[in-house]
């Protein structure tokens, strides 16, 4: 099996160490929903708190976004105590060196496939002109990455709410890796807290399902070279389109660098688990996968001055209901809305010296911008589709930030499983 583990490594990928909890272990209570969800919305995060207490949990391992301005020092040493607790203590089963394939159901989708497995940081760079085998597919805003790094530096586990997407038209790589590992009983089945669905997954460990999954990922990259069009596209594969946890992975990423810089003369750094990062991989046709715009929330201006700074667009008609504070947009172009409306609203965030939040779901805009105490304008995206997204990337580099969501909130990547990190 170390020649296929070869090749893996090869296309960007590598076989991770997975620790899970042990059978004693609520997973109901451990799982937690990604940390950039519900980030004005401190009572999600209070009543996961209450349901949670006294029981092990990935909440007690993550900085959860709304609290990035309440003491953050404090919660990331609390963070770091508690990896070390937790990985240290009674809490993990023995390693399994394996993939996950994991099918999650939700509200909205009655099954999404996936497959965790670690990726390599130096096939990947968040910069608008990588071309590498992993790119991201959003801006990435350099001022969100140090609270994410400071988690990371030194922590003893690794937790991932990264989510990469393969070009699989076919949508066959990651079903056969199903109906492989689907033989064998569960590693873990649970519900997932707060309406948020369910998730199984299935041990990948077999000679058999790793070359399966080598060859069928070095298809798909050499399918690249050739399928986007344009020079750019050519240079090399492209692969891995990161489709959630853009920020997440990029601290991983501006960590390592930092590490390789202050360990050059070490032995065995190149295998260092922090070169490595823990993702789930999914195919951007898989039928339970949709993309769902981010909207914006504006605080601290008025409805009517946002109206008038965005009155330029022209591929955007802007439908205003200044009485409920909300700016709603229809789109006339394939150009996805960020493209035009994010230039004009960083410039007017400025110059009036306000504040913007990216907000998932229709439903949390109206809740935040229904409270007159935020003085807070809502923005509501249109539709983003799916097709056509490796291509826009290829050809034009990075989306502006935030421009789309794989789902709703309820639907995001929960943290479940683990990985050691730094000793």
């Amino acid at each position: 099996m170390k020649e296929t583990e070869s090749r893996l490594e090869g296309l960007g990928v590598k076989i991770p160490e997975i620790l899970l909890p042990q059978s004693r272990i609520d997973l109901s209570k451990w799982a937690v929903i990604a940390c950039d969800q519900f980030p004005q919305d401190r009572s999600y995060w209070e009543k996961l708190k209450e349901e949670t207490q006294g029981a092990p949990s990935c909440l007690n391992l993550i900085l959860p976004e709304l609290y990035l301005d309440d003491d953050a020092p404090r919660r990331i040493r609390d963070i770091k105590n508690s990896m070390a607790l937790y990985e240290g203590g009674d809490i993990f089963a023995p390693r399994r060196h394996c993939c996950v394939y994991l099918e999650r159901s939700t509200p909205q989708h009655p099954k999404r496939r996936g497959l965790m497995l670690s990726i390599d940081l130096e096939q990947y760079d968040w910069a608008p002109a990588s071309r590498f085998l992993i790119r991201s597919t959003e801006g990435t805003v350099k001022e969100r990455l140090p609270p994410r790094m400071e988690i990371r530096r030194g922590a003893a586990l690794e937790l991932s709410h990264v989510l990469l997407l393969i070009d699989d038209e076919e949508d066959r790589l990651i079903p056969t890796l199903g109906e492989m590992a689907r033989k064998h009983p569960p590693l873990y089945d649970t519900p997932l807290m707060m309406n948020s669905g369910a998730v199984t997954g299935w041990a990948l460990d077999t000679k058999e399902a790793w070359a399966f999954l080598a060859d069928g990922l070095a298809a798909l990259a050499d399918k690249s070279m050739a399928r986007y069009g344009g020079a750019a596209s050519v240079e090399s594969p492209f692969l891995f389109a990161v489709g959630d946890g853009n920020h997440s992975l990029a601290s991983a990423k501006a960590v390592w660098e930092e590490y390789k810089k202050d360990h050059s003369g070490d032995a065995g750094l190149e295998s260092h688990p922090a070169r490595w990062a823990l993702v789930e991989v999914e195919n951007l046709y898989d039928p339970g996968i949709g993309f769902e715009p981010i909207h914006r929330v504006v605080f601290g201006a008025e409805p009517s001055e946002l109206l008038e700074a965005l009155s330029g667009l022209e591929s955007l008609t802007c439908k205003p209901d200044l009485q409920s504070r909300v700016i709603r947009f229809e789109n006339h172009s394939p150009v996805i809305a960020t493209a035009g409306i994010e230039p004009l609203l960083d410039s007017f965030v400025k110059q009036k010296n306000a504040a913007i939040d990216y907000i998932h779901g229709e439903a949390e805009l109206l809740r935040i911008v229904s409270d007159p105490a935020k003085r807070a304008t809502g923005l509501i995206l249109p539709p983003v589709e799916k097709e056509g997204l490796f291509k826009t990337i290829a050809q034009s580099g990075p989306l502006p930030r935030k421009s789309f969501s794989m789902g709703s909130a309820e639907e995001k990547r929960f943290y479940l499983e683990c990985r050691r990190l730094f000793k």
